[in-house]
């Protein structure tokens, strides 16, 4: 059988009449009569039980009809590939990624890996969710947490660039409380919390994970504090007005760490794995447009051009 039988036996499928199947190929009915009686008889199977009223796939049909997918699908990316092999990028990516480092971070290297070509087209979905990726389309995504456990067989990950997410406050607010001097000092500490994934915070649930950067192993550290949200830019608006102290990640506060805005509290604490990856499910083949891009993200992103300057934490409140 050649690929154009295959086309044929799917399009009458697809359209349930041979009459329906030569209008879609543009060829006359007595042709696709024809040519599927002729495919019928190098197979030497009936494909379609056929009436005056009905047309339906025969067994034998179906069976055709799930690898003729499967073949056709494969010539479409053979071709798409060899494609790129002689010609500028082309296509669509479409991506996902998180709100704040979406917008700060990720829009403006797309739009320079885009003018890089021309011809293709991105597309990208901002959300604090992670869309179903494979189901609904996406090449991938940005995301800050790595694949791990079980999901490790079904996905792909790469990560992209090192990121912290450490404890800041405004100085006037550590003029007022002091600063901590240990963990066990934030309890006593106003601490602004982050609803994760939409879901409502109670006060004997909040609580931080960190690690010493010189220690193994994890605190978990349960917190207080009158104010939270869903908005990780409204908690950081309160923390820059002085009303408490939050974890977050260095990409998003660092021209106020810079500034001076904000200071680092508790700095040899930071919150484990906040890296930067790229994430998909798997995929036989993954396309050259997709292969360069997460290349340049990781050049980009290499250095972590969201690092501060290291700061010193202001004095403590005097007695």
């Amino acid at each position: 059988m050649e690929r154009s039988d295959l086309a044929l036996v799917l399009a009458i499928r697809q359209h349930g009449s041979l009459a329906g199947a030569a209008a879609a190929l543009g060829v006359a009915p007595s042709v696709v009569t024809k040519r599927l009686a002729a495919i019928e008889t190098v197979l030497g199977q009936r494909l379609f039980d056929r009436t005056t009223r009905k047309l339906s796939l025969t067994p034998e049909g179906e069976t055709v009809c799930r690898h003729a997918d499967k073949l056709i699908d494969g010539f479409a990316e053979l071709e798409a590939e060899l494609s790129e092999h002689h010609s500028q990028l082309r296509g669509v990516l479409r991506l996902a990624a998180t709100l704040g480092f979406g917008r700060r971070w990720l829009g403006p290297a797309l739009a320079d890996f885009q003018s890089l070509h021309p011809a293709l087209h991105v597309q990208l979905q901002l959300s604090e969710e992670l869309p179903d990726l494979g189901a609904e389309g996406y090449d991938g995504a940005i995301w800050l947490w790595s694949v791990q456990g079980a999901r490790q067989t079904q996905w792909t990950s790469r990560r992209l660039a090192g990121n912290q997410r450490v404890l800041v406050a405004a100085p006037a607010y550590l003029g007022q409380r002091g600063v901590p001097g240990a963990l066990v000092d934030l309890e006593r500490h106003d601490c602004l919390a982050v609803q994760e994934n939409g879901e409502p915070l109670r006060q004997r649930d909040m609580h931080w994970t960190l690690k010493h950067d010189k220690e193994a192993g994890v605190s978990r550290v349960r917190i207080r504090g009158p104010l939270s949200s869903n908005s990780g830019e409204m908690v950081r608006d309160w923390c820059l007005a002085g009303r408490g102290i939050m974890l977050r990640s260095l990409w998003d506060i660092a021209p106020q760490l810079d500034s001076g805005a904000l200071v680092r509290v508790l700095p040899q604490y930071a919150m484990p794995d906040a890296d930067i990856h790229w994430i998909a499910p798997w995929r036989p083949r993954t396309p050259q447009r997709v292969r360069l891009l997460i290349d340049f993200l990781a050049e980009r992103f290499r250095s972590e051009p969201w690092k501060p300057a290291a700061r010193m934490p202001p004095p403590r409140k005097r007695a």
